[in-house]
This record gives structure tokens, C-alpha cells and sequence, in this order.
């Protein structure tokens, strides 16, 4: 199953962290030094997709013009001799070509804005990245799923799973599990946001999808469900009735961006990545937080980081993922 292009859902509101996002869009907001867009992109081209589609709205036009050369700042950059920052740019730019830009004219949720994709998608099996969900691993949970479909059938789809405690997973889209290999299985049935006490499983559906152009049909169908949108998650039961779903147990930590306690927390935890960043910032935590609460709030943001104490009371972290 050849996998060329994806879906970037990008016309949501972002309300969850307002004011920030009253005039910029959720998808520009920064982790570190790129913007929540650069990070989803650059997980799809470390997977071989070669056909970048955004599904915008009003007030985005700044995320075209991040993926457009900036002739004013390429300019500025050569006559003043910082290369290295030129090539950070050149290194993010896509091929001419590679990058379409449709339009979600109304917020009629997920489902809908995947829809809007159909006719620059066409008929060939398609990921879907939620720009506001980053999984910090290498390699990226996008690549980590298409080399998992590549041992499924020609009509399969495929989705990202995580677990979540028994006691959230009402807050959530779970899977059904049915026969397993490894981390991936056949997914049993999908249910958005169980009654508490009846989910099928703790595996919540995450923002990464591999789906065939037959969710296309099904969507066009939709009726509108919850919060009176066309939801994504009932297309999908619908065409799991003809066609098989698979989950994928992705490695790696996921990071929520679109809330602000998660938004904080992906800047701490892809910060800690940056050895450049790293001693900075925990000396940073320790002034504000004391040694204790610094180890506290270290675990918080990077759960796979080792924290140590040292012989001079200092608090050092090293990645689990280094």
C-alpha cells in the first residue's frame, strides 16, 4: 500500500488556548523554535509523502505563506552571511508543486474538513495529520504507521492508538481489540466518548490516520453527530462495516498542543531534546521551582526522561530517547 499524500486539517479555531489564537492561527503557535505546522509537516516527509494538502479557513493565509519562499528574508539572510540560517529555511521549503491549499469554508468539524480534501486526494488510500497532536519519538508515529500497513491488505485502514486511564476514557474515541500481533491488531468496533464504566478497551484514537479513499463515500452521507458536526470517528464505523480497521500501538509520547497545560508541556519536553537547551532550562525550573518540585515537573513534561541529582545539588535530565 503506497501512501504519496496527506490531509492537514488546519481550519479550526483553537479555541482551547484564546487570546492567543484571536489572530494567529493554533497551528502557528511555536514549540521551541517552529511552529505546531512545521513539526507535523516535516513527521510526513520523514515518511515519504511527496503531496501536502491543507484544508484552511479564514485567518490562515499566514501558514501559506510559511511554506512560500520569503524572497525579502532569503535576501536579507545572504547579504548579512548567515548561512546557517538560510539553510534551516531552505531545508523546511517544499518542492514547487508539492503543497495544495482548499478551503473548509464553514466549522463543521473533522469529518468535514477531511471531505473537503476529496478531489485533491482522489481515489488512492491517504494519513490524515492533526496538526495540534506532536509525538515526540524517531522515528515519527506517521512513518512508524506506514511501514506497519505495509503488511496489511490492499483495503485496510489504519489508525494511531494510545492507552489512557480506565477512569478518561469517557473523554475519548476508543477502539474495540480484536486479534493482535505485536502492537498492531484488528480494531473491534469504535465508540466516540463511552458512557464511563463501558468503554471496549482503554485505547484511545489519536490524531494520525491511514485511511482509504472510501471514507470520501461515507462522509459525504454523514449525517452530523456530536456538537452538530460531521464527525470523522462515525465515518470511520461506518466503513469499518466494509472494510477492515487495524490500531497501531505507536512509540513514542504524544503531546496535546491544542490545550494549554499540554501546549506547556510539549515546549518543556522537545526543549529537553535540544542538548543545546537542555542545562538552561533545568536551571531555570530548579530557580522557580526548588530541586524537588524541579524533578516533580521534569517527570511531568518528559516522562522518559532520567532526572538526577548531583553532588552539588544541581537536577540534570538526560532522554530515554537519545
Amino acid at each position: 500500500m503506497k501512501i504519496r499524500k496527506a490531509v492537514f486539517p488546519v481550519a479550526g479555531l483553537g479555541t482551547r488556548v484564546l487570546p492567543a489564537t484571536k489572530a494567529m492561527p493554533k497551528e502557528m503557535l511555536t514549540i521551541v523554535d517552529k511552529p505546531l505546522i512545521q513539526y507535523v509537516y516535516d513527521e510526513a516527509r520523514e515518511a515519504g509523502i511527496t503531496h501536502f494538502v491543507f484544508v484552511t479557513g479564514r485567518n490562515k493565509a499566514v501558514i501559506e505563506d510559511h511554506f512560500d519562499h520569503m524572497f525579502e528574508l532569503d535576501a536579507t539572510l545572504e547579504a548579512r552571511g548567515k548561512k546557517a540560517e538560510a539553510d534551516i529555511l531552505a531545508r523546511s521549503q517544499p518542492e514547487a508543486g508539492a503543497v495544495s491549499f482548499t478551503r473548509q469554508q464553514a466549522p463543521l468539524g473533522l469529518g468535514h474538513a477531511v471531505w473537503c480534501a476529496r478531489d485533491i486526494v482522489g481515489r488512492e488510500p491517504f494519513a490524515v495529520l492533526l496538526p495540534d497532536e506532536l509525538v515526540l519519538h524517531s522515528p515519527g508515529c506517521l512513518k512508524q504507521m506506514i511501514a506497519a500497513a505495509t503488511d496489511l491488505g490492499e483495503k485496510s485502514n489504519l489508525i494511531a492508538v494510545e492507552a489512557v486511564p480506565d477512569h478518561l476514557t469517557h473523554q475519548y474515541g476508543i477502539c474495540g481489540v480484536g486479534k493482535r500481533q505485536g502492537r498492531i491488531f484488528e480494531v473491534d468496533g469504535m465508540v466516540e466518548k463511552p458512557p464511563q464504566g463501558t468503554a471496549p478497551s482503554n485505547l484511545s484514537i489519536t490524531g494520525r490516520y491511514i485511511l482509504q479513499p472510501e471514507i470520501f463515500d461515507m462522509l459525504e452521507r454523514q449525517e452530523r453527530g456530536a456538537g452538530g458536526e460531521i464527525q470523522l470517528t462515525d465515518a470511520m464505523i461506518a466503513l469499518s462495516r466494509l472494510q477492515k480497521f487495524h490500531g497501531l500501538e505507536f512509540a513514542g509520547e504524544r503531546h496535546d498542543c491544542g490545550s494549554k497545560a499540554g501546549f506547556l508541556r510539549a515546549n518543556i519536553a522537545f526543549a529537553m531534546m535540544r542538548p543545546e537547551l537542555r542545562d538552561g532550562l533545568i536551571a531555570e525550573m530548579k530557580k522557580h521551582t526548588g530541586a524537588a518540585w524541579g524533578r516533580s515537573v521534569l517527570g511531568w513534561c518528559h516522562r522518559d526522561a532520567v532526572v538526577k541529582d548531583g553532588p552539588d545539588g544541581t537536577v540534570t535530565a538526560e532522554s530515554a530517547h537519545e
